[in-house]
């Protein structure tokens, strides 16, 4: 079989449908009143966003452009779970004018809130409020921010939390009907998610709330050797939310991204050059650490190397290789492969697990989008071609006339 021109993304679609049929099985089995909204945020492909929506999922959207890409894919504004702080006001009133999910994020949108149901005094809106509380203290070294506030919602330690609430309450046909807790973690542990669901019953308890649905947000784990899957969080989960809360009344939604596709993506590289300076041997590829790695975070890789020709037992061992990208920029160096056979020119890198935030973080830098295939059986269909020089000016002007 001939070879594709690298670099390109692969998403295996029977690992994809594994992973979300594990996902609403976990689901069914402990809280069966659950709902699936799939985070654009973390890969907008139009074809996982298609596939998603065709197995039930709603669009989990955190901005306009979001919402719009949504709206363009099929998804009616009831089908829209609308959270974070950079909302648009037009877009804010259509969701809840069409009986979609809008999760409150601040004071401004308390405000647009208050306008909209003013003018619409027949009709009754629900929503949701998202809370900041301090997870930190409930699981000590296991968050993102530590002892650090996270910057959303309202905080319940400040008491903003029980402002907003009093506000919101304030007016005659506007109901809080749920809680969002959307909390990032390090851990990504199920003790997490069974703190989280602990502080809705805390909150519906001391604030008296009667809530149509519980929104746990994402940060799950997945496809992680040693680490949690669905099948775990959600027993831990139910069994704490069934102690203020019952399946009938309230609804139960999940909002996953990485833990649902980073086990079914790969990113295939190709060796073009190598070279050594001082006593060290740089491999260059055709692919980025910005392809994989864009927010330089990452201490790791999961790969594995395709060697082109002889078998790589015949190669020389070379004590240290450093891997690294395409661009001109001296941090675009992915690992150092200690103690390997000899990497040449026509070797593939592969790197694993890399569906999560990769493709929507991609900066158009050097080089334009790489293409996007979906490995079916035993074939590989392109779901997105390589960006050109054509698709990186749509929109744009490119003379003005002269005064």
């Amino acid at each position: 079989m001939e070879l594709l021109q690298t670099p390109y993304f692969v998403i295996d679609e029977a690992i994809l449908s594994k992973y979300y049929q594990m996902l609403t099985d976990s689901l069914q089995q402990n809280w069966s009143n659950y709902l699936v909204g799939y985070s654009f945020k973390t890969n907008s492909l139009p074809w996982l966003v298609s596939f998603v929506k065709k197995n039930g999922a709603y669009a989990e959207v955190v901005s306009e452009d979001e919402y719009l890409l949504a709206r363009r894919l099929g998804y009616e504004n009831r089908e829209i779970i609308y959270n974070g702080p950079y909302k648009s006001e037009s877009s804010f009133r259509e969701v809840l004018l069409a009986g979609g999910y809008v999760n409150l994020d601040s004071r401004m949108e308390i405000s647009w809130l208050y306008r909209l149901a003013s003018e619409y005094p027949e009709q009754t809106f629900a929503v949701g409020i998202r809370a900041n509380f301090d997870l930190e203290k409930m699981c000590p070294g296991e968050t993102t921010m530590g002892e650090v506030s996270g910057r959303f919602g309202f905080c319940y330690e400040t008491g903003k939390f029980a402002e907003a609430l009093q506000l919101l309450r304030q007016i005659p046909n506007v109901s809080v009907s749920g809680l969002h807790l959307h909390s990032s973690s390090k851990s990504r542990s199920v003790s997490i998610f069974r703190s989280i669901a602990q502080m809705a019953c805390k909150l519906q308890q001391e604030f008296q709330l009667s809530l149509s649905y519980v929104d746990l947000g994402g940060g799950y784990c997945g496809g992680m050797e040693g680490r949690p899957e669905y099948p775990d969080y959600f027993p831990a989960v139910a069994k704490e939310l069934s102690r203020c809360f019952v399946p009938g009344q309230t609804r139960l939604i999940v909002e996953p991204g990485i833990s649902l596709i980073s086990k079914c993506t790969t990113f295939v590289t190709s060796v073009f050059d190598t070279r050594d300076i001082k006593g060290t041997r740089y491999v260059m590829t055709d692919g980025s650490r910005f392809n994989i790695d864009a927010t330089m975070i990452k201490t790791s890789h999961l790969f594995h190397v395709d060697y082109a020709k002889e078998n790589p037992d015949d190669r020389p061992l070379i004590p240290q290789q450093i891997i690294s990208g395409y661009t001109c920029m001296e941090c675009d160096r992915m690992f150092t492969h200690e103690n390997s056979p000899e990497l040449v020119p026509g070797d593939r890198i592969v790197y694993e697990n890399v569906g999560g935030y990769t493709m929507s973080l991609n900066p158009l830098f050097i080089q334009y989008f790489p293409a996007v295939y979906i490995r079916r059986g035993d074939r590989l269909i392109r779901v997105r071609r390589k960006w050109t020089p054509e698709d990186y000016i749509q929109g744009a002007v490119l003379e003005t006339a002269s005064e």
